[in-house]
């Protein structure tokens, strides 16, 4: 495993992460809690050192086991976890931001992910959503500094909402927030021209999330495949997108050879070839896919010519549906 800076806060943190929501058991078909603890172990046995939850994963579950396995641990374990917005609506609109994230309910949410954690203190506490039309509100800030003068947390991040990397960029300037999450992959390419270089000019620790596109990249998805109406991906991939993937999937497959034998190795490299990430974190629910994605944190990245390559692969879904 190799590891990288996380931004500012100078944490030197695994470079494939743990992706935590597909564990806890709501939105997510297929796995199961004796599978999740084994999957979680093996993570930390082959050298992970960092895990992404939420609050909001299977009601605290996913928070639960994350903690329950951390704390068996003696290494050092950290882990980020976020406070969902009041609202309950992913993305965020614009509404007024005690709304979504009034000072007592961040304070509240960021206790209970303590004790659903079982720890004193959350490495990196994220706001699940976020719009930057709250950048210049004060609450959201003064709870979060009360929160760090009280010991209860660390760092402080934002996931930005899906197909909105430059939704940030005003609070990232104002010098409160340490890391942001952001949706990062061959399809989705914008965080590096409207993101990134903002994140390295202020040292912001970069989290990219959905490396393989909620599984589209893996190969795994094709027109005829189904998923149960709970499951997530049911909703990811409705309409004719299933059909849109799988055209795109099957041109990317004539980019394989030397540099990438798989789609899911080319999916993960094509992300850990970016400076500005820190980490990445797919989504692992089984011990077969901690060794597959573990397996390509090697140091070695894409080259430049394959990058230009992937570049027509970049998908504008903005507003898509």
């Amino acid at each position: 495993m190799k590891y990288r800076t996380l931004g500012r806060t100078g944490l030197r943190v695994s470079e494939v992460g743990y992706g935590a929501w597909g564990i806890g058991g709501i939105q997510w078909t297929g796995g199961d809690d004796a599978e999740a603890r084994r999957a979680l172990n093996l993570s930390i046995d082959q050298g992970l050192n960092f895990i992404d939850t939420a609050l909001a994963y299977g009601g605290g579950h996913s928070e639960r086991l994350v903690g329950e396995v951390a704390r068996s641990r003696s290494e050092e374990i950290l882990i980020a976890t976020k406070i969902p917005p009041m609202n309950r609506e992913w993305p965020a609109r614009n509404v007024p931001l005690g709304e979504v994230f009034p000072a007592d309910y961040i304070i509240r949410c960021t206790e209970e992910s303590l004790r659903n954690l079982g720890v004193e203190t959350i490495d990196l506490q994220q706001l699940h959503v976020w719009s930057d039309i709250w950048a210049s509100e004060t609450e959201w800030v003064e709870a979060l500094l009360r929160l760090r003068e009280q010991g209860k947390v660390r760092y402080f991040g934002l996931s930005l909402n899906d197909y909105q990397p430059a939704n940030s960029i005003e609070a990232l300037r104002l010098g409160h927030i340490d890391t942001v999450q952001v949706i990062h992959n061959i399809f989705e390419q914008a965080p590096e021209t409207q993101l990134f270089h903002v994140c390295e000019e202020l040292n912001i620790g970069v989290l990219s999330r959905v490396p393989f596109d909620e599984g589209g990249l893996t190969g795994a998805v094709g027109p005829d495949t189904e998923f149960p109406p709970s499951d997530f991906r049911a909703f990811f991939f409705r309409g004719d997108r299933k059909q849109k993937v799988h055209e795109r999937v099957e041109r990317l497959k004539e980019l394989l050879g030397e540099e990438a034998e798989t789609l899911p190795e080319l999916a993960l490299r094509y992300v850990l070839s970016h400076d500005a990430v820190s980490t990445v974190i797919p989504g692992m629910r089984t011990a077969r896919h901690v060794t597959s994605n573990i397996s390509y944190s090697d140091g070695r990245r894409l080259s430049a010519g394959l990058l230009e390559r992937l570049r027509p692969f970049a998908w504008d879904r903005t507003g898509e549906w």
